[in-house]
């Protein structure tokens, strides 16, 4: 089973670079970009909620279940 991180794609849907994202939820790029790679082992809560907030969208536009 995997988790898959569609944070590109929203981010293209809504005309926006990781750098302007990274700064309006007040994390660095480099973790951002870890996120966005998929390869990070956890996220907070409240930085998944500054994303869609900032982001408009649900947790579900970003994060998706795909079986193995």
């Amino acid at each position: 089973m995997s988790i898959i991180v569609n944070l590109d794609l929203i981010l293209a849907q809504r005309g926006m670079k990781s750098n302007e994202l990274a700064e309006l939820v007040g994390i660095t790029t480099a973790n951002l970009s870890i996120l966005k790679t998929g390869k990070a082992k956890a996220i907070r809560f409240s930085t998944l909620e500054a994303i869609c907030k900032a982001l408009d969208c649900q947790p579900s536009d970003i994060l998706e279940y795909v079986e193995d």
